[in-house]
């Protein structure tokens, strides 16, 4: 047979797209990829692709809609998100606690994968009610209407609108016309230095190792999906792909592990060493794992904030979302 994925071109995947990992048993396989995340997702919602790199929650919506998805235990994208909630320096915001009834902005959806793992660990750590505050939709940098490839379910009463018709929220925030950001990518004013944005963990590399050593957690953001039918009648198709997505990803970490002896010459980043050692000593030789039993945590906490923050019908199980012949990995 022949195969379409869709992905990212990250380092975990670079492997697929130069052809060095390939799909057994697949006769050919066409790697697709796009300017921007969104237009990722957006060719599997269109069939456009057999198999493909997904957002959790755009995932969680489609199986709402009864669209017959199952994930494969890969996971091209996991972030620590602390960093990802920026303010207005005039907001008068200096802590979770005056996060409190103020109008925020996120981008696409109400309920982005970053979102939801920040309004989930506000929540259980710091009492944060996404549901007391005013939450505005709309693009970051250049204006665009929320996904239209996707549902938008939010809980009843929520105080949710579009951002005006030519307005971006990068703009909105460093004009104070918003509160606070949630965002997946990092706004360009601040990049470019601006005074009036900053981040509400202005210090969060420390915060987000103590989460992790106190939770376990690496937050994962997208995984890999295929339609049931397609894997239902391929039998092995499903291994298949997860062998080559994890053969990837360990393709791109033996590069890494490459630079250590070549004391970083390959990379223009200084002191990558020290960070790989620092890292060693936190999350081990493999710390981007795949497969369901080193990710049931992160898997279990974001189906209960996605349901506790009304995106969910229902709270999903591991078990319902991941293709049966892959639970053991």
């Amino acid at each position: 047979m022949d195969l379409r994925i869709g992905s990212f071109r990250y380092d975990n995947t670079e492997a697929l797209f130069d052809g060095s990992v390939t799909v057994d048993g697949v006769a050919s396989t066409t790697m697709s990829t796009a300017a921007t995340l969104p237009e990722v997702f957006e060719r599997l919602v269109r069939n456009e692709v057999d198999v493909s790199e997904f957002g959790l929650t755009f995932f969680l919506r489609a199986l709402d809609q009864g669209t017959p998805l199952v994930a494969i235990p890969a996971f091209p994208v996991r972030l620590f998100r602390h960093s990802a909630v920026f303010v207005h320096t005039g907001s008068g915001i200096t802590g979770p606690a005056d996060l409190v009834g103020r109008t925020i902005g996120e981008f696409g959806v109400y309920g982005q994968d970053p979102g939801v793992w920040m309004k989930g660990i506000l929540a259980d750590e710091h009492g944060f009610k996404p549901e007391a505050n005013r939450w505005v939709i709309g693009g970051l940098d250049h204006p665009a209407p929320p996904f239209e490839f996707t549902s938008h379910p939010h809980p009843d009463g929520l105080d949710i609108t579009t951002a005006p018709e030519g307005r971006t929220l990068s703009g909105m925030l460093e004009r104070g016309e918003i509160d606070a950001l949630f965002t997946a990518n990092v706004p360009q004013p601040f990049l470019d230095g601006s005074p009036n944005i900053t981040r509400l963990f202005p210090a969060y590399e420390p915060l987000e190792r103590d989460y992790y050593r106190r939770t376990g957690n690496f937050p994962i953001m997208h995984t890999v999906v295929a339609r049931r039918e397609l894997l239902d009648a391929n039998p092995g198709l499903a291994r298949a792909v997860y062998t080559a997505f994890h053969d990837a990803k360990e393709t791109g970490a033996d590069r890494y592990r490459r630079f250590r002896r070549l004391y970083e010459a390959p990379v223009m980043l200084p002191w990558v060493n020290a960070l790989m050692e620092e890292n060693d000593r936190l999350f081990g030789d493999d710390w981007w794992p795949y497969g369901v039993s080193a990710n049931r945590s992160e898997l279990d906490t974001f189906l209960r904030y996605h349901h506790e923050q009304g995106l969910s019908k229902r709270r999903w199980t591991v078990e319902e979302i991941i293709a049966p012949e892959l639970l053991g990995t």
